[in-house]
């Protein structure tokens, strides 16, 4: 009895020590390409042309995000200004000077479920990963 229960602590701590770096590398990437889409997103809606960041905007960033592997009816984002406007309303662009800030979150999937079977803590099921940002509009009327 102990010869398997030896076993199955060796395959299990063998398990993990062969593919822990294969998804933390996974968590690493799309916490990496989080933080480019709200870059990106905040250079193209915060220009001289746009000043807000709008649905459309959102969907496209979708669209390149699920070519990237993400499910985009997971992707959540958040848009808000330093003055307390919305943001997303083309007809009410930022100003010049105002702070527009974008957060994008994304769920870990499961992604830490081989942890837990060594004794290491998880994230909860509703925790998110995520990305954030803000730059100063430079749309003028």
């Amino acid at each position: 009895m102990k010869q398997i229960l030896v076993f199955i602590l060796f395959a299990t701590l063998l398990c993990w020590f062969m593919f822990a770096p294969v998804y933390k590398h996974v968590v690493i990437m799309r916490q990496a390409l989080l933080q480019k889409e709200v870059d990106y997103l905040l250079e193209i809606g915060s220009n001289g042309r746009h000043g807000y960041i709008n649905e459309a905007m959102i969907n496209d960033s979708k669209q390149r995000m699920a070519e990237k592997g993400f499910l985009p009816t997971d992707l959540v984002y958040t848009v808000a200004t330093t003055t307390g406007m919305g943001g997303t309303d083309a007809s009410q662009p930022v100003i010049r000077g105002t702070g527009l800030s974008l957060k994008l979150t994304y769920p870990h999937h499961r992604l830490f479920v081989i942890d837990q079977l060594v004794g290491i803590t998880i994230p909860a099921q509703t925790d998110r990963m995520g990305a954030a940002g803000m730059k100063m509009s430079e749309y003028v009327p």
